[in-house]
């Protein structure tokens, strides 16, 4: 069992239940969107945000992207200072067994429907301490390298994004969701290369 320190956050009960089954950590699920009228729940986020910090998991489909959205809002409620981790399980298609039988819309398996050893996989890679990963000393990746390196504001950059998430195993994101992501698995020279390699596909 993975000892996480900090709070993690999924959408339902059945990813909560796949959690449990991998980690001690203290796990809240946001019902899906009932999240947003549900002013108890959000409350209870965050103040167990304040205490423990929290990981936020939740599908890689657009209602994930959205719900992950605003629990992070909610977290952060005016306050910078809380330790808020985004980790993503990669994008797989697929259909649960329970909802064979329903709509699933983008055909994306969610947490639920992740293998154990892909979800283990996902909270090693990103449920580290932030001191671990940043001491200070390390280059930071920003925006502008994302200009230069070709990943944001150019004619190929949304499929340059696209070809780092697949290299990465992880669900296709936003910029600033790719930015620090890319911060808490890559160091400065790894980024570079994989910049690199990149570009030269898209060159020849």
């Amino acid at each position: 069992m993975l000892e996480i320190k900090q709070t993690i956050i999924v959408e339902g009960k059945y990813d909560k239940i796949k959690l449990k089954s991998v980690t001690n950590a203290n796990i809240i699920a946001t019902n899906g969107f009932r999240i947003y009228n549900d002013v108890k729940k959000r409350e209870l986020i965050k103040q167990i945000a304040e205490k423990t910090g929290v990981i936020i998991l939740t599908d890689s489909d657009n209602a994930g992207r959205k719900i992950r959205n605003f629990v992070k809002s909610c977290c952060l409620d005016n306050k910078n200072n809380i330790e808020i981790i985004n980790a993503y399980v990669p994008k797989i298609n697929g259909v649960e067994k329970r909802k064979k039988n329903k709509d699933n819309g983008e055909n994306i398996l969610g947490v639920e429907g992740i293998e154990k050893e892909i979800i283990i996989k996902t909270l090693e890679r990103f449920a580290k301490n932030p001191g671990d990963i940043k001491d200070g000393k390390e280059r930071e990746i920003t925006k502008t390298d994302f200009y230069l390196d070709g990943l944001s504001g150019g004619k190929d950059s949304a499929k340059k994004r696209a070809d780092l998430c697949r290299r990465l195993d992880i669900c296709d994101m936003s910029v600033n969701s790719l930015l620090e992501c890319v911060n808490i698995l890559l160091d400065y020279e790894e980024y570079k290369k994989l910049a690199g390699e990149i570009n030269d596909v898209f060159t020849v």
